[in-house]
């Protein structure tokens, strides 16, 4: 469950004035209306830190980090990257072959797909600017064989894996279908914010999905190999995968899919009572890069109520902020929800929707998440 994602965040957000999160209008003074539904902090990694974040793009330090091998020690004497399979020129370039190519800046918000999970893993999701090349066209110029279907990335990172009562030493990959490999957004990224990849970050080389969840952006990438046929690699096919239930009239119906796309998502992060009795609600939303239409905030058993939306620092993969300024509250124990909607009318569901209320694994959460404030 989503529940708790963003707890830290309720209380931390105070800390700050309402420009620094990237509003236009500087926020008045006012006292923090903390949540009684706090839960437990985050244990000590790499985590976004809401109360000391003061930019919109997620400082380094408070970026998270996931590994599933183990972040690979990279020797750079020996590191090459090779474009091999069904291509009809294989290829091996050095960092610095990369880095002539033409560079692309993105910035791009990535969450981790657990993020939200349980109260222990809350702040897995950040925002920053990613550089490198796009893809695609080392891709052609490799001369793709019209038999590939699919692209698979492989990083450093690899353990020995039991498949079927026998061990193979394994790398951590993932894959794309070749359509969403030439998209220009999908690059190979040597920097981060400006500088180059930290170590637990994927250096020297980390595939960048904008509007995918995390596990999709291999780290440590040192070989992307062509292929005829489905990848079923334990992280697409055994892992990373959400199993949802339709209940029909004679029976519940089960969907297992690959973890792939982010889901429309929202929070609400702080609440400030300003001196003129006004009480500024604040939150966040993002999306796998579909415009938000709107979202919205929803005060104990009212109707929902149209947010404004942070228009002033933006981009197409990044979160978006947003404010709304409640002006006749009442003394009493309220509750707060928020909704995100995208222009193509997603609609971030509550705990109870069908399209979640089946979900099983923990994967994917993002259904809205009532807050309890005392005023």
């Amino acid at each position: 469950m989503i529940k708790g994602s963003v707890a830290t965040a309720a209380l931390a957000f105070s800390q700050f004035p309402l420009a620094a999160f990237g509003f236009s209008q500087p926020e008045a003074t006012g006292t923090l209306v903390p949540f009684l539904d706090r839960l437990p902090a985050t244990p000590n990694r790499p985590m976004i830190q809401w109360g000391q974040l003061t930019q919109w793009m997620t400082p380094e330090e408070d970026f998270f980090a996931v590994s599933h091998y183990g972040a690979a020690k990279v020797d750079m004497a020996q590191w090459h990257l090779e474009i091999t399979g069904l291509v009809k020129k294989p290829k091996i370039f050095s960092l610095e072959e990369i880095k002539s190519r033409r560079r692309k800046e993105i910035i791009a918000t990535l969450e981790c797909s657990g993020n939200g999970s349980s109260p222990t893993f809350m702040g897995a999701v950040g925002n920053t600017r990613w550089t490198g090349t796009p893809l695609g066209p080392l891709l052609r110029e490799c001369g793709l064989k019209k038999a590939g279907i699919e692209v698979v990335f492989f990083g450093a990172d690899e353990k020995t894996e039991k498949i079927k009562d026998h061990d193979y030493l394994q790398n951590f990959a993932r894959s794309l279908s070749v359509e969403d490999a030439l998209q220009d957004r999908i690059l190979l990224a040597y920097e981060m914010d400006g500088k180059p990849l930290p170590p637990g970050h994927g250096f020297p080389l980390r595939l960048i999905v904008p509007g995918w969840y995390g596990v999709a952006w291999v780290k440590w990438l040192k070989r992307i190999e062509v292929q005829d046929r489905r990848f079923m690699g334990r992280f697409m096919a055994r892992d990373y995968v959400t199993i949802r239930g339709e209940e029909r009239p004679d029976c519940t119906v089960w969907r297992e899919t690959s973890v792939t796309r982010m889901n429309v998502k929202s929070v609400v992060a702080r609440v400030v009572r300003r001196p003129d009795g006004t009480v500024r609600i604040t939150g966040a939303a993002w999306t796998d890069g579909t415009p938000l239409k709107h979202v919205e905030l929803k005060i104990d058993d009212g109707p929902w109520l149209t947010a404004q939306l942070d228009r002033k620092q933006q981009a197409k993969y990044a979160w978006t902020f947003w404010t709304y300024d409640w002006k006749d509250s009442k003394s009493g124990e309220h509750s707060l929800v928020s909704r995100a909607t995208d222009v193509n009318g997603t609609i971030q569901p509550a705990a109870d929707d069908p399209s979640i209320k089946l979900k099983k694994t923990y994967y994917e959460a993002n259904q809205q998440y009532p807050r309890r404030i005392q005023l």
